[in-house]
């Protein structure tokens, strides 16, 4: 089970810190997403992370703003999001997959790889 929560409504050049509870497949996953989705829009990759190290992934859009990390005793992943844009107002949800990292390099942004998934939460930048 993934449990998402911190989203809300921020003005322009805000900052929100989501996270993700992960329970249940906290065996069955190394690799961690967040992604998002507008309203009319097709669902896009955020961001990855490699829970065993390396540097993560982000898409274009968020470079510079938004920071993925995990915090292993509390088996959570945050998505720190700053210098909010009106564009970034989506429905956040993050992910669990379990890929071996050569694989994850090349497909970290790909919904399909990613078999367990959490209800999302509302980010609204105005």
């Amino acid at each position: 089970q993934l449990v998402e929560s911190g989203g809300g409504s921020v003005q322009a050049g805000g900052s929100l810190r989501l996270s993700c509870v992960v329970s249940g497949v906290t065996d069955s996953r190394n690799c961690m997403g967040w992604f998002r989705q507008a309203p009319g829009k097709e669902r896009e990759a955020v961001a990855g992370l490699y829970l065993g190290g390396g540097s993560p992934y982000y898409a274009d859009s968020v470079k510079g703003r938004f920071t993925i990390s995990q915090d292993s005793a509390k088996n959570t992943v945050y998505l720190q999001m700053n210098s909010l844009k009106p564009e970034d107002t989506a429905m956040y949800y993050c992910a669990a997959a379990f890929l071996l990292p050569t694989r994850y390099a090349r497909s970290w942004y790909m919904q399909s790889d990613y078999p367990y998934w959490g209800q999302g939460t509302q980010v609204t930048v105005s």
